[in-house]
């Protein structure tokens, strides 16, 4: 009889370890550091809402929460560290619409499913896209942008953080709604992308509100369009890509924190918790929305569900703008 009483005071302080229960005289959870991957490299979008959540999560439980960048092929890397870390509670990911929805919807042989592998926790923010372009380039509308690609087919060039990420999609589908030919200059992450969009070593990119706002306040980068439906309220003066002359067009990318499947539910719902109550305090609403994201917030189920139905949305999307891996046509 043995080792069922081992068992049973194993699971026992196991449990006790996500916080008060039958052994209720543990620390809540967390009793030791927890890691949060950030599936890209310093000084993207992704990044930059990685450590919003880290340091806010950070501060309310007194224990440290720290940003794992693994960075490198649209995001499918460190998602996939995510995926075969252990189910202990203690490894989180900062999941988004392009890692769980684009890059599967491009290709089935991405490394990782994104429903059956992962718990999902709580969706953090949504943010539209911007189209922007270096101010070397002379356009002012998204017109004057179609026009310009119609005359100069093939040499113009619009920099993504990888194949198959949200950004070379979201520019893919422009291309498709204009009819225009824009060369896509791939690379690994956000950052680097913009980098070189600064540098003007390309002319335009199709990305996340939070990473180019500091660069379009220093004029460094100018912005014409943002991809919702309707305006930001940060930048009212702003059109939308419907409004520019592309109708119905429309791409919203969402950030979420998720946990690998398997992950203890007492730790689930203790971030979500933490989530939730983070995102409805006024500061952390009034920070992310003047950087033009919408706080989300919900339950683990909810983003379980937006994640399958925009899983299903960019597969019809991905085959539609051509751009579909070989095994996606």
């Amino acid at each position: 009889m043995r080792p069922p009483r081992l068992s049973l005071l194993a699971a026992l302080g196991g449990a006790a370890a996500f916080g008060p229960g039958v052994a209720g005289a543990q620390p809540a959870y967390p009793v030791k550091p927890v890691r949060l991957i950030c599936p890209s490299v310093p000084g993207g979008t992704t990044d930059l809402v990685a450590r919003l959540v880290a340091q806010k999560l950070s501060e309310d439980w007194k224990q440290q929460v720290i940003v794992d960048n693994r960075g490198g092929a649209g995001g499918i890397i460190g998602t996939e560290a995510a995926a075969r870390s252990a189910p202990d509670g203690y490894t989180m990911v900062l999941g988004t619409m392009s890692n769980l929805a684009v890059n599967p919807a491009f290709s089935r042989h991405v490394p990782y499913d994104p429903v059956k592998d992962f718990a999902p926790i709580s969706n953090v923010v949504s943010a539209p896209q911007l189209l922007v372009v270096h101010p070397s380039l002379p356009v002012k509308s998204v017109q004057d942008v179609i026009a310009l690609a119609k005359a100069k087919r093939g040499q113009l060039s619009y920099s993504s953080s990888g194949v198959g990420s949200t950004p070379h999609i979201a520019f893919e589908l422009f291309k498709l709604s204009a009819g225009i030919d824009v060369l896509g200059i791939q690379y690994k992450a956000s950052g680097p992308a913009i980098v070189d969009l600064v540098g003007g070593q390309v002319q335009m990119m199709m990305t996340g509100v939070l990473a180019l706002m500091p660069h379009i306040k220093s004029g460094k980068l100018k912005a014409l369009a943002i991809t919702s439906p309707k305006r930001s309220t940060v930048m009212p003066e702003l059109p939308t890509m419907a409004e520019s002359g592309v109708p119905g067009f429309d791409v919203q990318v969402w950030f979420g924190v998720l946990m690998p499947a398997g992950s203890p539910r007492p730790a689930i719902m203790a971030v979500n918790e933490r989530i939730n109550r983070m995102l409805g305090q006024p500061d952390m609403r009034q920070r992310l929305v003047e950087q033009g994201a919408d706080p989300a917030g919900g339950t683990p189920e909810e983003f379980a569900t937006l994640i399958k139905s925009d899983l299903a949305r960019w597969i019809k999307v991905v085959k539609a703008t051509g751009v579909a891996s070989d095994d996606r046509q």
